[in-house]
């Protein structure tokens, strides 16, 4: 989710990137299989039933195991594997978040309710272990997915466990698949009429990219990128507006 500056110029005063400090010897990357099976089962539309994930814990843990004890060997594996491996890992491990403090009404409820130095939201718990190094989500978002991969369709990929978020895809993100993976996703999620209002003269898009709008206006203007995957052509001169972001949780009803 969006870091502030200022609370980015601390974390990077204060220690390394966790990213940094992988050290892998895994050789090859881990099989997804295990997270492509539950997400098949357990996802449907925008809705992700977190109680089917609890009745398959044992399992689950296994492949969150599987990726925690294969980080990616950034010199052996290619972009494509490292970016699907850690696109599963953003997600298996929210995922994990979730079930561990279900039933729960919005990700937003598991903020620190108490100050703890530099974790200031739920994304920046340390929660996990990449290899040996203890993680957080906000680490593999913005330390690993947006400085390592120019490519702005992570976005679209990643969930939060939220409602505005774009869909949890229910299959997981493979290396040679990755490519028309992300193009669906990116597809889908900006014709989403629930998530986003375009027609030719305006828009009411997703506050994600405004959050990011770096990412998205690289190459050229905002109206210029939604227009690539948009059914409705914006004018260059069309109004952008951004929706409210609703926080509740993407649980099957």
């Amino acid at each position: 989710m969006k870091r502030p500056f200022l609370f980015t110029l601390l974390i990077l005063l204060a220690s390394n990137c966790s990213a940094e400090r992988i050290n892998s010897e895994s050789g090859n990357p881990p099989s997804h299989e295990i997270f492509d099976d539950l997400l098949r089962s357990n996802v449907s539309g925008d809705q992700v039933d977190y109680k089917g994930f609890i009745n398959s814990k044992e399992k689950f843990e296994k492949y969150l195991d599987l990726i925690s004890e294969n980080p990616p060997d950034r010199g052996k594996w290619s972009k494509k594997e490292q970016l699907a491996y850690w696109i599963n890992a953003y997600n298996a491990f929210t995922i994990k978040l979730i079930i561990d403090n279900y039933p729960v009404e919005s990700i937003q409820d598991l903020h620190p309710t108490i100050y703890i130095p530099l974790v200031r939201t739920v994304w920046h718990k340390k929660f996990f272990k990449i290899g040996e190094v203890e993680m957080n989500l906000d680490e593999i978002e913005h330390d690993i997915l947006r400085k390592e991969f120019n490519e702005p369709r992570i976005h679209f990929a990643i969930n939060c466990a939220s409602f505005s978020c774009p869909p949890l895809r229910n299959e997981a993100f493979t290396a040679d698949k990755i490519d028309k993976q992300l193009e669906e996703q990116a597809v889908t999620f900006v014709n989403d009429s629930e998530r986003n209002k375009i027609s030719t003269n305006s828009a009411d898009v997703s506050k994600i990219f405004s959050w990011f709008s770096k990412d998205f206006t690289k190459d050229g203007s905002l109206i210029q990128f939604l227009n690539k995957y948009s059914k409705a052509k914006l004018n260059e001169d069309a109004k952008i507006e951004y929706l409210d972001y609703d926080w509740s949780l993407n649980d099957k009803k």
